[in-house]
């Protein structure tokens, strides 16, 4: 109903009170709908979308941030921004698509940057964190990288001796073991399994790489 100086009349709910005609998804929209998602937008940007007051808007975006859909930053003295957070879940389809295509899990399950890990091969990944190392905490870190050191130098050296490991791997990564022979009798099993590994017949010596 239009009052007599032809304003618009706002609603009222049962206890006469002012409603609230702006719905919370209408200012999330904004930020959905605009074509540049990542800029930040403020008060005012919002304002324009939507037919309320300042004071309003400043409420609505107050409870998203408090819901999580929204976070914000003050800039300069008296500005502040609103931005739409990026999530894992809304990473772009063709990029799943190509990780899937490459045989890798999901980004989230990926090892961290620094994990020795990472540089590896899914194959490799899941190869090494099967094998039965004996240790625990760091003392079973310490011996996961003597495995990778091992079996890079196989990559690199596709017929090598036991002697070879010994001489050139066990010195760099003793992996807490006093002797070389402990080490090796820890570290061939799991070499055994890695992907690509060809070891010696009973009785052989040589240790072959195969790729892949």
């Amino acid at each position: 109903m239009a009052s007599e100086g032809g304003a618009r009349e706002r609603d009222r709910n049962d206890d006469g009170q002012f409603s609230d005609r702006i719905p919370l998804e209408a200012a999330l929209d904004v930020f959905e709908e605009q074509d540049d998602r990542a800029r930040p937008l403020t008060a005012s940007d919002v304002l324009e979308e939507l037919d309320c007051s300042r004071r309003t808007v400043h409420n609505k975006l107050n409870e998203l941030v408090e819901r999580g859909d929204l976070e914000t930053r003050k800039v300069g003295a008296r500005g502040r921004v609103w931005w739409r957070p990026l999530r894992v879940d809304a990473v772009d389809e063709p990029l799943e698509t190509s990780t899937r295509a490459r045989g890798q899990d999901s980004i989230a399950e990926q090892p961290a940057a620094d994990d020795p890990l990472a540089e590896y091969p899914p194959a490799v990944q899941r190869a090494v964190e099967d094998v039965d190392i004996p240790g625990t905490g760091s003392t079973a870190k310490a011996r996961q990288d003597a495995v990778l050191a091992a079996y890079d130098y196989l990559t690199e050296n596709p017929s090598a001796k036991k002697g070879d490991f010994l001489q050139d791997v066990f010195p760099e990564h003793p992996a807490e073991f006093q002797t070389a022979d402990g080490w090796w009798n820890a570290i061939q099993p799991a070499l055994k399994q890695l992907p690509g590994v060809d070891p010696p017949e009973e009785r052989g010596h040589i240790w072959h790489f195969l790729g892949g």
